[in-house]
């Protein structure tokens, strides 16, 4: 399982808000909604991510392996 967690705090160390990555960087709601329920999102979002953050992939995501 691909895990979001990271994520979110690297937006809280950032200090980017979800209402800024509507707002701001016209990210879609269903997108925020699909990273925090960690469903599958295109190569295209994480790099958005990146490029908003200014991080690398493994700063905001995660390879859970399944029990």
């Amino acid at each position: 399982m691909i895990s979001y967690r990271r994520l979110w705090e690297v937006m809280k160390e950032r200090g980017v808000s979800q209402y800024a990555l509507i707002k701001q960087y016209h990210v879609s709601p269903g997108q925020i909604t699909r990273l925090k329920r960690n469903e599958s999102v295109s190569t295209h979002t994480i790099e958005m991510f990146c490029r908003i953050l200014h991080c690398q992939v493994g700063d905001i995501m995660e390879y859970i392996e399944d029990e």
